[in-house]
C-alpha cells in the first residue's frame, strides 16, 4: 500500500507545521521526493527543526495566499501527490487576526485548487480541513461526513468555507469523467504527539510548564476531545491518497479520522494519565476564557473504517506514553530527535501490521 509513494513527487503544504512535518518525514522514509511549501516555521521549538527536516527535503518558503508563487511551484515540480495542510490552526488566534485566518484557510485552499488546474497530469490531492468544519451542536452521536458544516469562531467558519470552495471547484473544474486530478477531503480530530509547541494547546502547555517545574493552567477541564496520536491521523491521509489512486469513485468525498465512539477523554483525564509518565507534574484548573471554544467534539468514523479500512490502532494509554516519551527525549537528548521520530513511525508500522488487515 505505502510503496506507491516511492520515487513520487509529493507536495506538502504546511510541511513546517506539526502534522505536516510528521507527514513529510513518513513520506521521506517511504522514499518519496518531498517538496515542502510553508510561509514559516510556526513555533519555536518545533518538530520541523528538532528533526532537521529542512536538510532532508526540498524546502520552499512560500505564502499560500500568493497564488502566482504557488502556481510556479506546481508547474515546476508537477506533483504526483499533493497534501494540503497549510493553515492558521489556532482558534484563539483566529479572534485576534480573523482576516489572516480567513485568507490563509479559505483563500489559501482555493489557491491550491487553482494551482492544481494547471499541472496537466494525473495527480492525487488530499486536502486536510478540520473536525471543526462541522456546525457544532454539542451532539453526542458523533458528526458524520454529510452533517451540516458551519462555525461560530473565525477558525471553524474559515474551514467550513474552504470545504464549500473545494466542492465548488470539484463540480466546476474537476468533474470525475474529465479530470486528471482526483481529490479527497480529510477531517481529523484533535491530534497530539511529540514536537507540538503550538500556543493554547493542552499537551504543549503541559510540557512547557512541567519542563520548568511550573504548574500548568488547565482551562475547561471537563471538555472532551477526540484525542489521537498525530501518526494515526497521518496514516489516514496516506491511506486516503492510496485509495483515491486505486478507486476514482472516491473523488470529492470527505472522510473523518478520529478515535472510536466512546473513546473521547476529558482534558483532565489526559493530564492525569500524562502524570503516569512524567515526574513533577502539577496543574491548576481555570474555567474562564475570553473566546468561544467547543466543549464537546466527536467524530463518527464509520465511513473511513468501512471504505478505507482505517481505524486508530493505539490505545489511549499507548498514545499518551508515546507522546510523553518523545518530549522526555527532547528535554534530555535533543540532538537525537530525528532518530526518535523515525523509530516511532517504524514502531507504529509494526503495530499496524499486527492490528490491521491492510498490507503496508
Amino acid at each position: 500500500m505505502l510503496k506507491i509513494f516511492k520515487n513520487k513527487k509529493v507536495i506538502v503544504t504546511g510541511h513546517t507545521g506539526f502534522k505536516g512535518s510528521w507527514l513529510s518525514l513518513w513520506l521521506k522514509i517511504l522514499g518519496a521526493k518531498v517538496i515542502g511549501v510553508s510561509i514559516d516555521v510556526p513555533s519555536d521549538p518545533s518538530h520541523f527543526k528538532a528533526i532537521n527536516l529542512k536538510k532532508k527535503i526540498k524546502h520552499n518558503t512560500i505564502d499560500i495566499r500568493k497564488l502566482y508563487l504557488l502556481k510556479k511551484i506546481f508547474k515546476k515540480y508537477r506533483p504526483d501527490y499533493v497534501f494540503h495542510l497549510a493553515a492558521q490552526a489556532i482558534v484563539k488566534k483566529s479572534y485576534s487576526d480573523p482576516l489572516y485566518t480567513w485568507n490563509t484557510n479559505t483563500i489559501g485552499t482555493l489557491n491550491v485548487l487553482e494551482s492544481l488546474r494547471y499541472i496537466e497530469k494525473k495527480c492525487i490531492a488530499v486536502i486536510i480541513t478540520s473536525d471543526k468544519s462541522y456546525k457544532n451542536l454539542e451532539i453526542k452521536r458523533g458528526y458524520k461526513e454529510d452533517d451540516i458544516l458551519g462555525g461560530k469562531d473565525p477558525y471553524s467558519a474559515s474551514k467550513a468555507s474552504a470545504e464549500l470552495g473545494i466542492q465548488s471547484y470539484i463540480s466546476s473544474f474537476f468533474p470525475i469523467k474529465k479530470t486528471k486530478v482526483i481529490i479527497g477531503i480529510a477531517r481529523a480530530g484533535n491530534v497530539i504527539g511529540g514536537g507540538d509547541w503550538s500556543i493554547n494547546r493542552l499537551i504543549p502547555d503541559c510540557v512547557k510548564s512541567w519542563s520548568k517545574n511550573k504548574k500548568v493552567l488547565i482551562r475547561n477541564p471537563k471538555s472532551t476531545r477526540p484525542w489521537q496520536h498525530v501518526i494515526e491521523a497521518v496514516w489516514g491521509y496516506l491511506l486516503l491518497a492510496a485509495n483515491l489512486k486505486k478507486n476514482r469513485k472516491l473523488h470529492g468525498e470527505a472522510f473523518n479520522f478520529g478515535p472510536d465512539k466512546g473513546k473521547n477523554y476529558t482534558v483532565i483525564d489526559t493530564v492525569k494519565l500524562m502524570k503516569k509518565y512524567w515526574t513533577k507534574v502539577s496543574w491548576k484548573k481555570i474555567n474562564k476564557k475570553n473566546f468561544y471554544e467547543s466543549n464537546l467534539l466527536k467524530l463518527n468514523c464509520s465511513k473511513s473504517q468501512n471504505k478505507l479500512k482505517w481505524k486508530c490502532v493505539l490505545s489511549f494509554n499507548e498514545t499518551i506514553k508515546m507522546v510523553t516519551d518523545w518530549y522526555k527525549y527532547y528535554y534530555s537528548q535533543s540532538k537525537q530527535m530525528y532518530k526518535i521520530s523515525f523509530n516511532q513511525i517504524k514502531e507504529y508500522e509494526k503495530i499496524l501490521k499486527k492490528k490491521s488487515k491492510i498490507k503496508l
